[in-house]
């Protein structure tokens, strides 16, 4: 059977939805739009809670339930489905709270089709996609807030993983650098979760460059 990736659309720009709807039929046929939303509220009516879109595409400014208060709701009761977020929205303060939040991408609304394009495949592939522009955004964001931490709450194993986090490896092939199985690198991603009080693998990134473990 062919493998098929479900995507749901939230914007309350029919217009946009209209336009993002033919684009991801342009690229492959995988793709397959199961809902469309115009925000948080209209998501919660439409999500099939038994048979959930891989990926969800997000605006940020949405009218009753915007974007923020999408994200919060989607990682407490659908921690699994995968968010990018396209918006027009290019603040600092905006791209920084949605990555805490645990967002998987963000992307102007701008960007070049080929763009959007490699941001879907990445995210369904490796699980995330960040742009040189988010990068930098984060990077930026980090200079001004001060060390968090320090080493002495993690072993040796941890911090080995937390390194190899920081790049571009999925945690399967994190397992396989580290001659672990699958679950026990998830222990340490749970463990390391907990200690940092943090969400996501950009939250493992952003410590990871606060005390000074990765430079960038």
């Amino acid at each position: 059977m062919k493998q098929t990736i479900k995507l749901g659309l939230v914007d309350d720009h029919k217009l946009f939805r209209g336009g993002l709807r033919s684009l991801i039929e342009s690229i492959s046929d995988i793709y397959v739009v199961v809902f469309e939303a115009d925000n948080g509220l209209d998501l919660q009516q439409k999500l099939n809670t038994q048979n959930p879109p891989d990926i969800i595409l997000m605006d940020v400014n949405m009218p009753e339930m915007n974007g923020f208060e999408t994200v919060e709701w989607l990682s407490r009761h659908f921690p699994g489905i995968r968010i990018l977020v396209l918006s027009m929205i290019e603040k600092e303060e905006t791209v920084v709270k949605m990555l805490k939040l645990g967002v998987k991408g963000y992307l102007c609304k701008d960007a070049e089709p080929s763009e959007f394009k490699e941001a879907l495949a990445s995210i369904y592939a490796k699980g995330y996609y960040y742009t040189d522009f988010v990068t930098g955004k984060l990077i930026h964001s980090l200079k001004n807030e001060g060390t968090q931490s320090n080493f002495c709450d993690i072993n040796d194993r941890e911090r080995e993983f937390l390194k190899l986090a920081c790049s571009e490896m999925t945690y399967n092939q994190i397992a396989d650098q580290m001659c672990l199985s699958p679950k026990t690198v998830d222990g340490y991603r749970m463990s390391l979760f907990e200690k940092f009080n943090i969400k996501s693998r950009v939250g493992l990134v952003m410590w990871a460059i606060k005390n000074g473990l990765i430079e960038y």
